[in-house]
């Protein structure tokens, strides 16, 4: 027997979360649906727990540069206080009560188990106690993320390898580790953990770490890291990974050399989990990487679309953001609907690196005239006083027949709020020469962006 609902939301990621919620909060009958974790990858496997360890690892990079600033002091890592503050204090030993109650106080139903699409207003559930179908009335909502995608590396497969799923749970650390994939996921886990004593090595594929970050953030990012002696290789051939009990993971790279370690993490993108969706019974490819949206984040009648999926930017605030717009659309209110101009991210190495809206490569293909400025933090003011721990770089980019900021780049430390400031600019299409006129702190990081707007020939 088929039940009526108002909304289905299949993937209770934290915009699945949030549209559930509001939507019951609205009086309407809807049913969460989700077979991992309510929450998604962020509060169990992502941004919560691995800032943790980022915080832990910052403070004791942070004693270590006692020394040269004006004291002495003995440092003595231990990974035991952290293991516990993820387990209790972020992820309830990964256990999602607290937010499935949290749902259905809302009003909304709960269903654990797999959720696919099976035609238009039509909602199939597997469960442990079978399977139920529902007649959708009004909305049907998609927010099913990511997975870690697993490169096709001979041997791979059959090895005891980490994703970042696994890295949040260790409880002991390895003594030596090499990571696959320079991107923000594979650079944040390598620096805590070779601030915590691990021997680490980062393999990436491309000619850069951080590759969709600009150049000057890649280099500056990859010298910090090398400094505190992680081996960072780019440009690597893989050719076959395997694994003994003695040395631990072996990769073979292309010229004949041979790397070791004692545990492998495979960081090297993710994919999106839409090939058991059901997306044929509405008329759309199951092999899709992303599902196209409109302004309203619809993907077709009757059917909405958040978070990674979308392919706009696999970030936490993305998915907050569009679940905004899909509960305006879905209640039929008014805009404002999804603007895509000033989308702002951050990554939490030391030094941290905050972007938003184009890279100069990005504004160039899409014909804009380019300026660009840019400003070497450890020359400001504020980075010359901090001395130690100072790597950083400031880039604006802007389009220079518009006179407007189109993007930019803060590489330093809390290079992830200096962004903030880049970032309302580019969303509020603030004039150059309007940003030329403001008061800039000093001494502050923030006030470089000052001396790079300087550098525009607008």
């Amino acid at each position: 027997m088929s039940e009526s609902i108002d909304a289905a939301v299949i993937g209770l990621g934290p915009g699945g979360e949030h549209v559930a919620a509001q939507l019951a909060q609205a009086g309407l009958s809807v049913l969460g649906v989700e077979k991992h974790l309510v929450g998604g990858e962020c509060p169990y496997y992502g941004c919560i727990p691995s800032k943790m360890m980022i915080r832990a690892a910052g403070a004791l990079a942070e004693a270590r540069r006692v020394p040269t600033l004006g004291g002495s002091v003995e440092v003595t890592p231990d990974w035991t206080t952290v293991a516990k503050r993820i387990s209790d204090e972020a992820t309830d030993a990964w256990n999602d009560q607290v937010a499935v109650d949290r749902l259905i106080d809302n009003g909304a139903t709960f269903a654990r188990g797999h959720g696919r699409l099976a035609g238009p207003g039509k909602v199939v559930v597997e469960t442990a106690d079978g399977t139920q179908e529902y007649d959708v009335q009004r909305a049907v909502v998609l927010n099913v993320g990511t997975e870690p995608a697993i490169p096709p590396v001979p041997g791979l497969a059959e090895t005891p390898y980490w994703t970042n799923r696994d890295a949040v749970q260790v409880k002991n650390l390895p003594e030596s580790m090499i990571v696959l994939g320079g991107g923000a996921i594979g650079c944040e886990i390598a620096q805590a953990f070779a601030r915590f004593g691990v021997d680490v090595t980062i393999l990436e594929v491309a000619d850069r770490i951080l590759g969709p970050e600009e150049p000057e953030a890649s280099e500056v990012v990859a010298g910090a890291m090398a400094d505190e002696g992680i081996d960072v290789r780019v440009g690597v051939d893989i050719t076959r990974i395997d694994h003994t009990a003695g040395p631990g993971f072996t990769v073979s790279l292309g010229g004949g050399s041979v790397l070791s370690a004692g545990a492998l993490l495979v960081a090297a993108g993710r994919r999106t989990n839409l090939s058991d969706l059901g997306l044929d019974t509405v008329g759309l490819d199951p092999s899709s990487r992303f599902l196209d949206t409109d302004e309203q984040v619809r993907a077709g009648d009757q059917l909405w679309a958040v978070g990674d999926i979308t392919g706009k930017g696999q970030f936490t605030h993305m998915s907050m953001y569009q679940a905004e717009v899909a509960v305006r659309s879905i209640l039929g209110k008014d805009g404002p609907w999804a603007d895509y101009t000033a989308v702002s991210r951050a990554t939490f190495t030391d030094p941290e690196v905050g972007s938003v809206g184009l890279t100069e490569k990005q504004a160039r293909d899409a014909g804009i005239r380019v300026t660009t400025g840019s400003y070497s933090l450890p020359s400001s003011s504020r980075g010359w006083m901090h001395k130690t721990g100072n790597h950083g770089v400031i880039k604006v980019v802007a389009d220079a027949d518009r006179g407007v900021l189109v993007g930019g780049t803060t590489v330093g430390p809390s290079g992830g709020e200096m962004i903030g400031l880049i970032a309302a600019a580019v969303h509020a299409g603030t004039p150059v020469a309007k940003l030329r006129t403001m008061h800039y702190a000093y001494p502050t990081f923030h006030r470089a962006i000052e001396n790079a707007i300087n550098e525009l020939e607008v």
